[in-house]
């Protein structure tokens, strides 16, 4: 099966931005607004929009400014749309399903109660688990909590309460084009049982392809679409070239 390319969209405090390497001091504010930046992508063949919350990361609360953009994007963008940041409670995913998203990323609560969100994930079929790794190890709240697990473990901790599907963020290569983390990947693709989404440092047509030849189901890209050094047709058209390595 071809991995696909999947465009992100990042706010903060109404912003549309991207952050580098998970910095809050150093993020690009892009003028056009969420609706319009989804349209695009839209009209670009995308069929899954990936949207995090950073101030809700940050603050641990979803600004309802927030709530209603992600509405408008749920009922108006034409894409499927997977939401994380400040998850940080059942109630919390609860409330991100019920507003229609088609998945919800977890990481914070992942790491601070793992049979809960197992439950949730088995329960609902719509949870993934954020695994965001630094420095080898996994970090939590808004990148800044180190865990102290490995990735390996984390995602083996995971998978035994009953998680199948994770995204991958290399956070030093976040926001750099600087290249994917394939080795990570690599690790992680064996123990991954559903869909393995990997960001991070992809920055053209030849990332999107080494990140679905180490296994990867799904590339998420941020601003090497912003910065106009890879289009989404491109890195569609190199994800469908490169089939993925899934396990039996």
């Amino acid at each position: 099966m071809a991995a696909i390319a999947i465009p992100a969209i990042d706010l903060l405090d109404g912003r549309v931005v991207r952050l580098r390497q998970g910095s809050y001091d150093h993020a690009t504010e892009y003028s056009a607004e969420p609706e319009r930046v989804a349209a695009a992508f839209a009209e670009q063949g995308a069929t899954l929009l990936h949207v995090i919350d950073l101030s809700a990361a940050r603050d641990g609360r979803r600004p309802d400014a927030h709530a209603a953009v992600l509405r408008r994007l749920v009922d108006g963008c034409g894409m499927a749309v997977q939401v994380g940041g400040g998850i940080r409670s059942r109630d919390d995913v609860l409330a991100a399903l019920e507003l229609g998203v088609a998945r919800v990323l977890v990481g914070t609560l992942a790491a601070r109660d793992p049979r809960t969100v197992g439950a949730l994930a088995a329960e609902t079929a719509r949870v993934a688990v954020a695994a965001d790794v630094r420095d080898g190890t996994v970090r939590a709240a808004a990148w800044l909590e180190d865990t102290g697990s490995s990735g390996t473990a984390f995602v083996r901790r995971l998978v035994e309460c009953g998680v199948r599907d994770f995204l991958v963020t290399a956070i030093e290569r976040d926001g750099t084009g600087d290249g994917p983390d394939t080795a990570l990947l690599a690790r992680l693709r064996p123990r991954v049982q559903g869909l393995l989404m990997a960001a991070g440092g992809i920055g053209s047509a030849a990332d999107v392809a080494a990140v679905a030849a180490a296994g990867a189901d799904c590339a998420v890209i941020g601003r090497a679409l912003y910065d106009g050094s890879l289009t989404l047709l491109e890195a569609s058209a190199s994800a469908r070239s490169s089939p993925t390595d899934r396990p039996s």
